[in-house]
């Protein structure tokens, strides 16, 4: 491909995961370096945009620090005078119809753009609160980035693509911001997703579609298969999975191509991480593509290894009383060969940080005991960026007969493998579907416990678990009161039982439970933020009253100010400059 006025050059990557382990001594600045190398390509190979497939923040809520290397780094390569030789055709309005400024940033009057961003939202950074925000709409408010691929509806989705031309070549841009892997694979079977196309010529429109969701089958519904895509879309791209398969690989049945870049960050030691990260630069023309892969310098280099103690009878006999020191010099053999293996990888590239990702998986199934992690981290302290996990040691687990009233954790949840995320949850409700009949559930249901408990650990809604069960408590009495149960406890178990079994069947107006408990969950929060600030703003009321008095008192002293303490969320401000006496007095009220 010739670059020319026909011909687009977009720079793609995902899953940069800024701010991972950002207080690592160590690590903690890989993600921003990495994030600084990708848009120095952009701005070296004069892209006509950089594309982005989700979870450019590691964090919900990202830390000040982030925040600002992020927008730093934005304005430092995507500010500037070079012209955007593409024009958008589309209607703005519907695809940017969640922003107060719903156009493009290149096309605002205000900015000077020279690379636009566009970018769909990940499972990490995906909007939540009462006004339903993510860390990319503080970006989209700061003109720094277009997100785009939002949807609001639970019901049904409509994609409404952003119309692109260039020249003679005309792209399609469709966004898909990441959604529950479940409710999505639902949705696609009962036919509520849809793709719209443009009116005019559409054969002639190149399709690109960015999604950011399970690939690899993680379950029965909680991944989405490729069979599930409109086959009129050219490319797909493809984030979430984290492995580097950058290279396009065509789907026989649906005939598009897949992309998926992976993670820029290696953020969990497992197999797929260890694959060398690249980006693509996609080159479009009229309806003919090629992508060029472009290997990252400034990843931290990871090498990892897998050991089975018993494929070396020789070497390891389990009853040997001194086998454990023989497995632990094997191990420390191994680990300085992947060290070497490490240095020479580095040779040339000085970009790349020194101290490598080392990871070493121990099998000792067989009879062997584990040696001690710690005091074999120590020896690696200076020379591995990962110390304390350097040795991973995992048993196969052995299928023996147990007595019935052993409770069986192995079963209770299964364990994934290792770099396989596991929800919170998918573990409430494979708690609840082998607990005991005396802890199962008999009012609240599995799914609706499970997103509670989820978007309490992943969003910290305090109220969700508590709202939740308030809701459907309130559900069930309702219902118990239009059957008019007799005031029996049998017959009330049974009608409770029925009505829950009853909800169960009807997933869709289960959501709408869970749904509408976690926005009482979110006003709620939003009510004690805004008592926070009322008792903060009359304390201060009540210090500069405080203060009027100090210059006119007659002895000299400052007039002392009796403190109120507020007891919404917080202690109100200034406790720390009473007056002894004040501080020991019982004058204390409840704001």
């Amino acid at each position: 491909f010739r670059d020319d006025e026909d011909t687009f050059k977009i720079l793609i990557a995902t899953d940069i995961h800024l701010g991972y382990l950002e207080k690592d001594p160590v690590r903690g600045n890989d993600t921003f370096i990495t994030f600084d190398e990708i848009l120095d390509h952009a701005q070296k190979n004069e892209v006509d945009f950089v594309l982005l497939g989700g979870d450019l923040f590691h964090e919900n809520k990202p830390s000040r620090k982030t925040v600002h290397s992020c927008l730093e780094t934005l304005r430092k390569y995507c500010m500037g005078d070079r012209p955007v030789e593409f024009e958008i055709l589309s209607d703005q309005a519907v695809n940017f119809h969640y922003s107060k400024f719903p156009w493009v940033n290149y096309q605002d009057k205000n900015l000077n753009i020279s690379i636009p961003v566009f970018s769909i939202h990940g499972n990490h950074d995906d909007p939540t609160g009462a006004d339903a925000l993510c860390a990319l709409d503080i970006l989209s408010c700061a003109g720094l980035l277009n997100h785009f691929g939002r949807s609001t509806s639970v019901e049904k989705i409509d994609i409404s693509p952003i119309l692109l031309r260039k020249g003679r070549t005309k792209i399609a841009l469709y966004g898909l911001g990441a959604i529950p892997d479940e409710r999505l694979y639902r949705m696609f079977v009962n036919k509520q997703v849809t793709m719209l196309r443009p009116k005019e010529d559409e054969d002639s429109w190149f399709n690109l579609f960015v999604i950011h969701q399970n690939r690899s089958k993680h379950g029965a519904t909680n991944y989405i298969p490729e069979q599930f895509l409109d086959d009129f879309i050219d490319l797909v791209v493809w984030g979430h999975e984290h492995e580097c398969k950058i290279v396009p690989s065509q789907n026989e049945q649906q005939c598009f191509y897949v992309c998926q870049p992976g993670s820029s960050v290696v953020t969990s030691l497992s197999p797929g991480e260890a694959v060398k990260k690249h980006i693509g630069l996609l080159h479009v023309k009229e309806k003919k593509m090629k992508m060029h892969k472009i290997a990252l310098q400034t990843v931290r280099t990871f090498h990892m290894e897998d050991i089975v103690l018993a494929d070396h009878p020789d070497l390891f006999n389990p009853d040997n009383p001194k086998v454990t020191q023989a497995i632990q010099a094997f191990c420390m053999e191994k680990v300085e060969l992947m060290l070497d293996d490490a240095e020479r990888a580095r040779l040339g590239n000085p970009h790349q940080p020194e101290k490598p990702l080392i990871r070493l998986r121990v099998d000792y199934t067989g009879g062997f005991e584990p040696f001690s992690v710690h005091r074999f981290s120590q020896k690696y302290m200076d020379r591995v960026a990962n110390p304390k996990d350097i040795i991973h040691f995992f048993r196969h687990r052995e299928q023996k007969e147990k007595n019935e009233n052993d409770l069986n954790f192995g079963k209770l949840v299964t364990r994934p493998a290792e770099g396989m995320t596991l929800r919170v949850e998918d573990l409430v409700k494979q708690y609840f579907q082998t607990a005991e009949k005396k802890v199962q559930l008999s009012l609240l249901t599995e799914r609706g416990m499970g997103e509670a408990v989820q978007e309490f650990v992943d969003k910290e809604e305090k109220d969700a678990i508590e709202e939740l069960v308030k809701f459907q408590l309130e559900k069930t009495q309702r219902f118990l009161k239009e059957r008019r149960t007799d005031a029996e406890e049998e017959k009330i178990d049974e009608e409770v039982r029925k009505f829950r079994e009853s909800r169960k069947k009807n997933t869709e107006e289960e959501d709408e439970e869970v749904r509408e408990a976690m926005t009482r969950a979110r006003a709620h929060r939003s009510e004690d933020a805004d008592a926070v600030l009322v008792a903060a703003s009359s304390d201060e009321e009540l210090m500069d009253t405080g203060m009027k008095g100090t210059g006119d008192s007659d002895d000299g002293f400052p007039a002392t100010v009796s403190r109120g303490r507020g007891r919404a969320r917080g202690r109100a401000r200034g406790a720390r400059g009473q007056n002894p006496t004040a501080r020991g007095s019982s004058q204390r009220g409840r704001g």
